[in-house]
């Protein structure tokens, strides 16, 4: 159990954390509540994705490597995870597979509490059931609505399909590994787009713990619908866009003109790294109707050295 449970981690340590090579609002299932895509593919062949690569390569792959023995930073292409109330949580991972890396996981996967070889059609897929949760719950790292229990299958070339639900999981069998989008995109989760994503990832703002931060985060989610972020190669330079959907144009209003003065507050303290003011300068903040824009262009090593340091 434990590899498919880094492969998880390793999502989730992104979550909270796209080109038209990722993915856009049509690609979500109706009433989506999160979701997230991570385009490894383009990290390696853009001149700025290639060093947010090499530190996801040394920082999550590596660890990986360890644990599991699989090498996901020659393997993945691409991985796509998002949850609904109709699909529960979805991920599917795109890339070369190894005949060595589904015997490692099904070998760990065996050994879990329960384990079961099931079909759908003339599809196999498999469904694991852990202890107690007792290893989740001291762990930092949790998936909602995967933590105990999960059905996953590489019987679609090229992908590995992990989902909550078993109708899930034989629904993207029956349909090749494709998920069935959302063809009216009215209400639906946003998605931010660029011609080299990298990450990109959104969120209901309900579905996020207001009380957990306190003070000015819970001010914020309390007046917001919507959060997507995107992380993009433009011209070998890394941009980085976050948009918050609020309730009201007004508030757009009054969140951006909170989060200016913060930024500049900020980058006149005298205990604020110099790289941090420098990446707080360079900072735009755009209204637009009920629209909040924060978006950012780095240099490649700025953004690793902040990652790095965080």
């Amino acid at each position: 159990m434990r590899s498919t449970q880094v492969l998880l981690a390793a999502v989730a340590l992104m979550l909270p954390a796209a080109v038209f090579g990722g993915i856009d609002d049509s690609d979500l299932p109706t009433a989506s509540v999160w979701y997230f895509h991570a385009d490894f593919e383009e990290m390696r062949s853009t001149e700025g994705g290639k060093s947010l690569w090499n530190w996801l390569e040394k920082e999550v792959f590596a660890e990986i490597r360890q644990d599991t023995g699989v090498d996901l930073s020659k393997e993945a292409d691409d991985i796509t995870a998002f949850a609904a109330e109709e699909t529960g949580v979805v991920m599917i991972m795109r890339g070369d597979i190894s005949r060595d890396t589904q015997d490692k996981a099904l070998a760990a996967a065996a050994s879990a509490q329960r384990f079961e070889t099931l079909k759908s059609g003339n599809k196999v897929f498999y469904y694991v059931q852990g202890d107690d949760g007792a290893e989740r719950h001291n762990s930092s790292i949790e998936i909602d609505g995967m933590e105990d229990e999960f059905y996953f299958s590489f019987a679609v070339r090229n992908k590995l399909i992990v989902t909550s639900r078993r109708e899930q999981m034989e629904e993207l069998l029956g349909n090749g590994g494709k998920v069935a989008g959302n063809k009216s995109p009215s209400g639906a989760l946003f998605v931010l787009t660029a011609e080299r994503s990298l990450i990109q990832a959104g969120m209901d703002a309900d579905e996020i713990d207001s009380d957990e931060g306190g003070g000015f985060e819970s001010n914020v989610l309390r007046n917001t619908k919507q959060v997507a972020l995107l992380i993009a190669d433009v011209a070998g330079q890394i941009a980085i866009e976050a948009q918050l959907i609020t309730k009201e144009p007004e508030m757009a209003q009054s969140l951006a003109g909170i989060v200016r003065g913060l930024i500049g507050l900020a980058a006149i303290s005298d205990d604020m790294d110099p790289e941090m003011v420098q990446i707080l300068q360079s900072t735009r903040v755009d209204v637009n109707d009920a629209s909040l824009k924060v978006s950012v262009t780095l240099s490649p090593q700025v953004v690793v050295s902040a990652l790095e340091d965080a």
